[in-house]
């Protein structure tokens, strides 16, 4: 059964999801159902990891953006800020969490092809591929679970709080509120998902790496 893939598991600091294999349509398949089972159960839970042994570094992140905009789940990942109790402020959290606004988010599901545009007043969260020639326009941030080879401009009118991530981060144009990066002529490729966001007046490109 699809279920046996996922075992969802609740503790004192939050809840951790165990996945067998790496094969991210079962396995979304499985925590779907998981999920619809329980019902109110886990809606606003805190997830404090997912982990497998055959889970690869791009599919656990996958995993995690799902479950944060689709299924409202608390998750530290780039470009989502999660609210830290008062009694937790005592010392500095040392979590790879970019302080990226929140707020609503438009789902896409499939690939974007040339000629389409995607414009939304939140967050744009695509799960597929952009194709060149496609656009996204966000006034908050843009996630793509998949290759991101369009135009994507997030912070559209100024918001330089804005990030941009993707599996595959190789667009014809990058844009940040008001800055435009272009990307390398080489095609560079990193093996883990990237993500883009303003440092300095800048904008940075620089690879996600889990765990580290």
């Amino acid at each position: 059964m699809k279920n046996d893939l996922v075992t969802i598991k609740g503790m004192a600091d939050g809840m951790y999801i165990e996945v067998r294999g790496n094969d991210l349509e079962s396995l979304t398949t499985a925590i779907h159902e998981k999920i619809m089972k329980a019902g109110e159960f886990f809606k606003g839970g805190k997830l404090i990891e997912v982990r497998g042994d055959e889970l690869s570094p791009e599919n656990r992140l996958e995993l995690m953006l799902i479950l944060k905009y689709k299924y409202d789940f608390k998750v530290d990942i780039p470009g989502i800020s999660v609210p830290v109790a008062e009694e937790e402020k005592t010392e500095p959290a040392k979590i790879n969490v970019f302080e990226a606004e929140e707020g609503l988010s438009k789902f896409v599901h499939g690939t974007l092809r040339s000629g389409q545009e995607i414009a939304f007043n939140g967050n744009i969260v695509v799960i597929g591929d952009v194709n060149p020639g496609a656009q996204l326009k966000a006034k908050g941030n843009i996630v793509v679970l998949g290759s991101l080879k369009g135009l994507a401009h997030a912070g559209v009118g100024g918001n330089t709080k804005a990030v941009v991530a993707a599996y595959s981060l190789l667009p014809t144009q990058l844009r940040i509120a008001d800055l435009i990066v272009r990307p390398p002529e080489d095609d560079t490729q990193y093996k883990y998902p990237e993500i883009a966001r303003i440092v300095d007046g800048e904008v940075v490109i620089e690879p996600y790496l889990p765990n580290k």
